[in-house]
C-alpha cells in the first residue's frame, strides 16, 4: 500500500548548544522538507501551515501572587506546578489560532494559552487559570516562552523557521517538534532533540556541585570565609 499521507523530514542547524560565560544567546534553524505521497502537491486551495515548537526541560515552579497591603507589597497566594516547560518557544506559518482550533491546540498544546501545566493542588478553575496567566507573563517577559509567526515556506515544500535562545535558558535536552497542518488537521508530527550544556569553568562548576555536592559545599564555605578575611583585611592595613 502506497502512502496516505505525507511525510516531514526535518533537521536543525545545532544539535548542540555549549553555555559559556560570554553566552548571549543563539538563533535556531530549524528547516527540512514535506514529502507528499507520489511526490504531487496537493492540488485544492486548502493552506499548507507549519508549526515548529521548541520545548525544554520540564520542571517544578512555585509561582506566588502578591498583593498590597498597607503600600507594601506582600506574598499572598501561591500555586506550585509540577512539569511546566522552562523554555517554550513556538514559531508558525500563520497566527496559530488562525490555523488550528482550540481543541487542537489544547491536545498538542500549541500556543502557550494551552500549555499543559499540572498544577500540584485542586485549586478552583478561575484561579488555575489566573496563576497561569502570571506565570506564562513571567516567562514572556524573561523571554524564556513565546510564540510567533514566522515559519517561512517556499514551494509548498520547503519550509524554515527561527527559534531565538535567550541568554538564561536553562541547560538540559530539548525537544524541537514539527507539526504539518492542513485545513486545521495535523498531517504529521516529526521530532528532533537539542541539548544545552555548560561548557569551560562553567561546566565544572555545574558538574562538581552534582557529583560531589558535598565536597563542592565545603570548599563552597571555606572559599566565602577565606575571601571575607582577606577582605577585612585588606580594609584594616589601608
Amino acid at each position: 500500500m502506497g502512502q496516505s499521507k505525507p511525510v516531514l523530514v526535518p533537521d536543525v542547524s545545532q544539535r548542540q548548544i555549549e553555555i559559556a560565560y560570554s553566552f548571549t544567546g543563539a538563533e535556531l534553524l530549524l528547516f527540512g522538507a514535506i514529502l507528499y505521497p507520489g511526490g504531487r502537491l496537493p492540488n485544492d486551495d486548502k493552506p499548507t501551515d507549519i508549526v515548529v515548537v521548541v520545548k525544554g526541560p520540564t520542571q517544578s515552579i512555585l509561582v506566588r501572587e502578591k498583593t498590597r497591603i498597607a503600600g507594601i507589597w506582600v506574598n499572598a497566594a501561591r500555586l506550585r506546578y509540577r512539569s511546566a516547560p522552562s523554555f517554550y518557544g513556538l514559531v508558525s506559518s500563520r497566527p496559530i489560532d488562525q490555523i488550528v482550533d482550540e481543541r487542537t491546540r489544547a491536545i498538542y498544546e500549541l500556543g502557550l494559552d494551552s500549555l499543559q501545566l499540572s498544577p500540584a493542588s485542586s485549586a478552583p478553575p478561575d484561579e488555575q487559570d489566573r496563576f497561569a496567566r502570571g506565570l506564562s507573563d513571567l516567562k514572556e517577559r524573561g523571554g524564556l516562552y513565546y510564540q510567533k509567526a514566522g515559519v517561512e515556506i517556499s514551494d509548498g515544500v520547503l519550509y524554515r523557521a527561527r527559534v531565538d535562545i535567550p541568554a538564561r535558558v536553562p541547560v538540559g535536552r530539548f525537544t524541537a517538534e514539527t507539526f504539518l497542518i492542513r485545513d486545521g488537521h495535523v498531517l504529521a508530527v516529526a521530532t528532533k532533540e537539542i541539548e544545552i550544556r555548560k561548557s569551560g569553568f562553567e561546566r565544572f562548576v555545574a558538574r562538581s556541585a552534582q557529583r560531589w555536592s558535598i565536597t563542592y559545599g565545603l570548599v563552597a564555605v571555606a572559599l566565602s570565609v577565606l575571601l571575607g578575611w582577606a577582605a577585612g583585611y585588606v580594609a584594616r592595613r589601608v
